[in-house]
């Protein structure tokens, strides 16, 4: 009995505070208690239908305000507990708000938004969707309500049709209409885009329209096309380009339109506006992917009249290449009929009118109209196979003859353009099971078309024949191989008599395309010609050797390794291409025939950018592994003993092979030939350069005749490097193979390479020395052992620069500096030990300028070694960690440094800033401002040039700390606008061009200065200073002028 009591108690309690709640929100005005109410009932003090019951008084009241606030809190309730409502009290709900519809205006929008917020639910009953759709368009005038109002309409509309979608088809047409009345004059955009969300949904889900097919489509496309413009700061983030791509999935959704939006379209095409033109094209485009044939049956010829005008009478790109996307768009749409004995073919039909118009342009090569009327046909080829079988029917035969029928070069070659285009256009048509190219009638006609053209001595001729051959050999069947015999030799002829460097590069480029295709030909026809011709001596004559001719061989040498280069793609060739190469190195070496150096270093970048480029398989890694590798280290080290030796070879030359500029050309085909060997070929790769760099072996090396007490880390008798100088490359080989490959012997070599990088006095030794002794230390794996070796190094490298009077601290700062790399690149904890030593050395007097140049090591990538390439271990955005963590030294260290060397910490911050992505200059330079600015009058040309890079792009949204300084600001880039390097008054014309964008206000006090001081860059020697000054001097004469900025 004191339970029930106790109950009955609590629940008075419980209903006299709803009460309470009810009447504090509705009389009160307190909107807070909205979600106090949404609370009790979360946590089941009272029920929503408890809480309908404790409105019953509210809801009565005369006053229509009233009866509002008390729907209100029912539904601010409701966005709150939606979720846990049950079906019977959704049913009451909705029977409640759809009687309140027919209640006073005012009382509207707190009934909408209760609704919209029950069409939330996941227990609707069965029915509700239409009950709620029927009173709300029979009720409500959705056009005579605010904005918000007229949002929860679309967004019920939306959650139903996402939800009840079958309930709402079972509507039939009238929902379309109730749709179309709703609609009908909405001019907000936020509201648009829900607006133009529905109505895709209706014409792509397959709702029925009936009779309000043209209703619903007047009422979309009245915002055809769309001219909205976004206010400034529109807090929304609305555009135009997401209300097009809105209104475009509406208008070009179904077939049904078509009747409708072609002609709307041709009408909007007439346009003098140029943003509707493109509008017009793009819709048209969409809608035709969608259309059949019979949809667009009734419009081809004004379509093909308003098409044809954008593209022979354009004058943007844009619409230009918007109109050949809907043309072939149009062609693709008429070539998906299905062709039956009773039906006329409409692709024939209208390729026919096409072709009226255009085909004769084609033939008539010095007109403007040539190249319009072939991007019509061209992108007609390119829509279908069918198309395509057609065009190329009746305009190759013609295109032909007129070939033969010209003489002048220009018309030749425009036709060969011509014939290229359709080439490249009917391959991206032809079905993929379908290996028959509908030029194969006209194939021998073609094939004599391209060797007439390669024939010509005119070079522009040439290089369109080269690109057709090329276009001919990448469809099937249109090259026999006669053809391609005849196309190697016709190359080869021309790579060899040919000096137009344009006509080589197309030569070789032709050559390389054909030979991924045709191995065999040019392994047989052009390799054995070129090494020919390499390897033949220029003709003499009275014993002197004629410089032109020397010359002349010496380019046709150059042109040849670029080709064998080119046409190295295929394992097959590359097993006959790379002897060739190595054997250009070993006659340079032995001097069985003159090379130059610059020669052998082609040869070495030729056999790189073989090394790229070729297939990964396990015959090219096994070339690389067994023959070209030891092939290049067994050259080297020749080269390296001749050099200790007499200095020369067996013809009393100088070996070309010891030069350091053939050495470092290399280490990048050891380097890229190692980083892409398998795991076991790269641990043997490992063994073999260790133990011929540590222990002297040289078993594995052709030619093996070397001493026996070989030291490649070790200063030879006499004080003589050239052999230690083939760390270079020991350096390609250990420093670029993957991390997981271990390699031996590591801490006696990390110790050899220290002793090296510190004692040698020679340059790329002790460089090539260091980077190598860094390229291991990244990839050692953490553990004490790596500490202590960091540490040991940094022991010793501290003492060297710490002492002035040290001979090797330039030895010193290297090693230290590479290694800093290495463990800044993957986040070693030592890396700021070494860091913090090269911002003391800024205040060096003998390396403090090394030091600033040093920062720009740390951030930027190196080529040869410490890159993802090479699998170096380098963690993501370290460039902005480093820049985070020291950029407040620099600062600091800057204003407490000595006048004289102020001019480092400057360089050294420049070398920082300019390496640091984009987004990350615009957001910390401001607190680096007055360093960039003293960087402006420093004269080094580099550190002016890179402070000017950094700040361009922050002038474009300067933040407020700039506009504090445009005095300085202004000053210095007046000043630099008179430097002596032009790339620098380049750059400094364009700040100051940007500058005239900040507020008027504030640059209003310097036009007059900014003026006088532009007087002299327009009348500098340079053409393109003139022009960048001649900008800037228009955009600041209109500042504060009527009708100016």
């Amino acid at each position: 009995m004191r339970s029930l009591l106790r109950d009955n108690g609590m629940m008075a309690e419980d209903s006299a505070l709803l009460l309470s709640l009810v009447e504090e929100f509705v009389s009160g005005l307190q909107d807070s208690k909205s979600k106090d109410t949404a609370t009790g009932i979360k946590d089941g003090q009272f029920t929503v239908l408890q809480l309908v019951e404790a409105l019953g008084l509210t809801l009565t009241s005369s006053q229509p305000h009233t009866r509002a606030r008390g729907v209100q809190l029912l539904s601010e309730v409701l966005q709150e507990c939606y979720e846990d409502l049950t079906e019977r009290e959704v049913e009451v709900l909705i029977a409640f708000f759809e009687n309140r519809l027919k209640d006073h205006y005012v009382i509207t929008p707190p009934v909408l938004q209760g609704l919209s917020v029950l069409t939330k639910s996941k227990v609707l009953p069965p029915g509700s969707a239409v009950s709620m759709l029927r009173s709300l368009f029979q009720d409500v005038h959705v056009q005579s309500l605010m904005l918000a109002e007229r949002a929860c309409v679309y967004n019920m509309l939306i959650n139903l049709m996402e939800s009840r979608e079958a309930e709402l088809k079972g509507l039939g047409a009238d929902f379309v209409f109730g749709f179309v009345q709703a609609m009908d004059g909405e001019r907000d955009p936020r509201n648009l885009l829900l607006a133009f969300q529905i109505a895709k949904n209706i014409v792509q889900r397959g709702y029925e329209l009936g009779k309000f097919t043209e209703e619903l489509f007047e009422v979309t496309s009245c915002y055809f096309p769309i001219d909205f413009t976004p206010p400034p700061s529109d807090p929304h983030g609305i555009t135009r380009e997401e209300l097009i791509k809105a209104l475009r999935a509406v208008l070009a959704g179904t077939p049904r339109f078509a009747e409708f939006l072609l002609p709307l379209i041709i009408e909007k095409l007439d346009s003098d506006v140029q943003s509707a033109k493109l509008d017009s094209l793009q819709t048209l485009a969409a809608s035709l992917s969608q259309y059949e044939h019979k949809d667009v049956a009734e419009f081809l010829e004004g379509l093909w009249t308003s098409l044809r005008r954008e593209v022979f009478q354009t004058s943007s790109e844009k619409i230009e290449s918007a109109s050949l996307t809907a043309f072939t768009a149009l062609t693709s749409c008429l070539s998906r009929s299905v062709l039956d004995s009773d039906s006329e073919d409409s692709l024939s039909t209208f390729l026919a009118l096409v072709l009226k118009d255009c085909q004769h342009h084609l033939f008539e090569p010095d007109l403007k109209l040539v190249w319009p009327s072939a991007k019509l046909l061209q992108v007609a080829c390119s829509a279908s196979y069918r198309a395509s079988h057609i065009i190329v029917a009746a305009v190759t035969p013609a295109l032909i003859e007129q070939y033969n029928n010209r003489t002048q070069c220009s018309h030749r070659r425009t036709l060969l353009e011509v014939v290229q285009r359709f080439i490249k256009s009917v391959k991206t048509s032809q079905p993929s099971d379908n290996d028959e190219s509908v030029f194969l009638a006209f194939r021998q006609s073609l094939c004599s078309l391209v060797f007439s053209g390669l024939s010509e001595t005119n070079d522009s001729l040439q290089i369109t024949a080269t690109s057709v051959l090329t276009s001919l050999a990448q469809q099937t069947g249109l090259l026999l191989d006669s053809d391609i015999d005849q196309a190697a030799d016709h190359l080869t002829t021309l790579l060899l008599e040919e000096d137009d460097d344009g006509v080589s590069r197309a030569i070789v480029e032709c050559a390389g395309a054909l030979a991924k295709l045709y191995p065999a030909a040019f392994i047989t026809k052009l390799i054995p010609r070129l090494k020919e011709a390499m390897f033949s001596e220029p003709m003499e004559q009275d014993d002197i050797i004629i410089t032109s001719k020397q010359h002349s061989h010496h380019a046709v040498r150059q042109r040849c390794l670029s080709a064998l280069a080119a046409v190295s793609t295929q394992p097959s060739v590359v097993q006959q291409s790379t002897p060739v190469l190595l054997e250009v190195l070993s006659s340079a070496h032995t001097g069985s025939v003159v090379f130059s150096v610059e020669e052998v270093v082609s040869a070495c970048r030729s056999l790189q950018r073989i090394a790229e480029q070729v297939k990964d398989t396990e015959e090219t890694a096994r070339c690389f592994h067994d023959v070209i590798i030891p092939r290049l280290l067994s050259l080297a080290l020749q080269a390296a003993l001749q050099g200790d030796g007499s200095g020369e070879g067996s013809c009393g030359l100088r070996s070309p092979l010891v030069e350091e500029v053939v050495l470092s050309a290399m280490v990048p085909v050891i380097t890229t030939s190692c980083s892409r060997l398998q795991p076991r070929l790269a641990q043997q790769t490992a063994s073999r350069a260790v133990s011929l760099f540590l222990d002297g072996d040289v078993s594995f090396l052709p030619d093996n005749s070397f001493p026996s007490n070989i030291q490649l880390l070790k200063q030879q008798q006499g004080g003589s490097w050239s052999q230690s100088q083939m760390v270079c490359l020991l350096m390609g080989c250990v420093c670029s193979l993957p991390r997981n490959v271990e390699v031996p012997h590591v801490d006696q070599l990390l110790s050899e390479l220290e002793d090296l990088s510190c004692t040698c006095s020679h340059q790329l030794l002790y460089t090539s020395a260091a980077k190598c002794y860094a390229g291991l230390i990244n990839k050692k794996p953490q553990d004490a052992s790596l500490d202590s070796l960091i540490q040991k190094m940094m022991k010793r490298v501290c003492a060297e620069l710490d002492s002035p009077s040290s001979p090797v601290r330039t030895q010193a700062f290297t090693l230290m500096i590479w290694v800093a790399k290495a463990l800044l690149l993957r986040y070693h904890p030592l890396y700021t030990a070494l860091t913090d030593k090269l911002f003391s050395l800024l205040g060096d007097a003998d390396l403090g300028l090394m030091a600033a140049d040093g920062f720009s090591l740390l951030m930027s990538n190196s080529a040869d070694v410490l890159n993802r390439g090479c699998h170096a271990d380098v963690r993501i955005m370290y460039r902005q960690r480093f820049f985070s963590e020291n950029s407040a030294k620099l600062v600091q260290g800057f204003n407490t440094a000595t006048q004289d060397k102020k001019s480092n910490y400057l360089k050294a911050l420049s070398n920082i800033v300019t390496k640091l992505p984009k987004e990350v200059q615009v957001a910390e330079l401001p607190a680096l401002l007055t360093l960039l600015l003293e960087a402006l009058s420093y004269s080094d040309e580099t550190v002016q040039l890179s402070t000017l890079s950094c700040l361009e792009p922050v002038l474009l949204d300067p933040p407020p700390a700039l506009i504090q300084q445009l005095e300085a600001l202004v000053s210095r880039l007046l000043g630099l606008t008179s430097s002596p390097a032009m790339k620098v008054r380049i750059v400094s014309l364009r700040c100051i061009s940007t500058l005239s964008r900040f507020p008027e206000h504030e640059i209003l006090p310097f036009r007059a200065r900014v003026l006088r001081g532009l007087s002299r860059p327009l009348d500098d020697r340079k053409r393109l200073v003139r022009s960048e000054a001649v900008q800037a001097r228009a955009e600041w004469f209109l500042i504060g002028s009527p009708g100016g900025k």
